[in-house]
């Protein structure tokens, strides 16, 4: 696909990874749908980003949310080729800590956000999809899931976070089989760490120390490298049924 004929759909679009994606497809010429639960924060990004975006708010864990949302967006964009699903949760617990057995609860809404909202994005996505007409290659999309370097070196008190963030990896391949006939790839990004929201509400210091244990470059990922991979996969039609690690290398250590 041409970056200047994206329609983009984020989950996660006010902030972070996915507002960065928004930011790098209208720059590149294209359209960017933001769907977020913080209808504060989607409302200031679309004021700031111009007419060739939009907001819908949505938690993702709400099926009917996300489809009412995905709607509203092709309403407002017309049709969608790249879906970007950025919408998580990175909440830490020991499986077994100093307050006892981590609730079985606690689990269910960590799998719930990251992984099974993934999902309910990312067939919605898929559905929409399916109607465009196909381009010269027969391409009618492409979905980026977001996963983390979690589902492979997940460190201590991430049982949860990497279990989900495994699932959405365990995903992937069978995604893109399922949808190859109707020519919507699939590629999912483990990042490493990253400058996002979360990351900005620690100190300095602390910020500093965790980008030297990157191999090279020895710094924080921006959101913008996040972003720009995304464009690379919606332009490169060969790129279908990965999972792509965009860390500088790094193998986290267990804490």
């Amino acid at each position: 696909m041409q970056k200047q004929d994206l329609r983009a759909l984020i989950t996660g679009g006010a902030s972070g990874l996915g507002l960065a994606v928004a930011e790098t497809v209208i720059a590149a010429g294209g359209y960017a749908a933001l769907i977020d639960v913080n209808e504060d924060a989607g409302q200031a990004a679309v004021a700031r980003l111009g007419s060739r975006a939009s907001f819908h708010q949505a938690d993702v864990t709400s099926e009917a949310a996300v489809d009412a949302a995905v709607a509203a967006a092709l309403s407002a964009m017309g049709h969608a080729n790249l879906a970007v699903a950025c919408a998580g949760v990175g909440w830490p617990k020991r499986i077994v800590g100093k307050d006892g057995a981590m609730p079985g609860d606690f689990f269910r809404k960590v799998i719930e956000i990251n992984l099974v909202g993934t999902l309910l994005f990312a067939k919605a996505a898929a559905a929409a999809m399916q109607k465009n007409t196909p381009n010269a290659d027969g391409e009618r999309g492409a979905i980026v899931m977001t996963a983390s370097v979690a589902a492979f070196d997940g460190q201590i008190g991430q049982v949860a976070y990497a279990a989900s963030k495994g699932g959405v990896v365990g995903m992937t391949l069978p995604m893109a089989r399922d949808l190859s006939s109707s020519g919507i790839r699939v590629v999912t990004i483990a990042p490493g760490i990253f400058m996002t929201p979360m990351m900005a509400g620690l100190p300095v210091e602390a910020q500093e120390s965790l980008g030297k244990q990157v191999p090279f470059p020895p710094r924080l990922g921006r959101p913008a490298e996040y972003a720009q991979l995304v464009l690379q996969i919606a332009e490169n039609t060969m790129l279908n049924g990965e999972t792509i690690r965009l860390d500088g290398a790094i193998r986290m250590a267990p804490k």
